[in-house]
């Protein structure tokens, strides 16, 4: 027996299979979750039991399918189930920024975060830039 307290594997490695991908994408989603909870703490007692708590709930949920896809050979499920929970959160961050709940460079932090757990879990159709500049865009289609 190798590894940390005589487990079977060296220290730093995973059991995952050949890659190292799903172990990734659970670090980040749970570094998310660490990030939104004391976030919503803070939330207006208003909003804290509505949006912030419909947060943490949907960023737990993130987190635990990836745990459930990672350890199950067919995770397709987890995996659908991981992307709807990033839609939803997007949309929550949207509303808390939009009520003032949550500052712009607090909304720019989250963005970037869970578009990266997106991007990571299939959330995005190949070739979809979730904040391309829109003023590209309608100069493409006007041309």
């Amino acid at each position: 027996m190798r590894g940390v307290q005589g487990g079977p594997f060296p220290p730093g490695e995973k059991f995952l299979g050949t890659s190292t991908e799903p172990a990734i994408v659970v670090q980040k989603a749970y570094d998310w979750a660490l990030w939104i909870v004391p976030k919503v703490e803070k939330f207006p007692k208003s909003y804290r039991f509505s949006i912030g708590q419909s947060l943490v709930t949907a960023s737990i949920e993130l987190l635990m399918n990836l745990v459930d896809a990672t350890y199950q050979s067919r995770n397709a499920g987890s995996l659908g189930a991981a992307a709807r929970e990033v839609n939803r959160i997007r949309y929550l961050m949207r509303l808390a920024k939009d009520l003032r709940v949550i500052n712009l460079d607090g909304h720019e932090f989250a963005s970037k975060a869970i578009d990266e757990v997106g991007r990571m879990t299939g959330g995005f159709p190949p070739g979809f830039a979730p904040h391309s500049n829109r003023s590209q865009a309608r100069r493409s289609y006007s041309e």
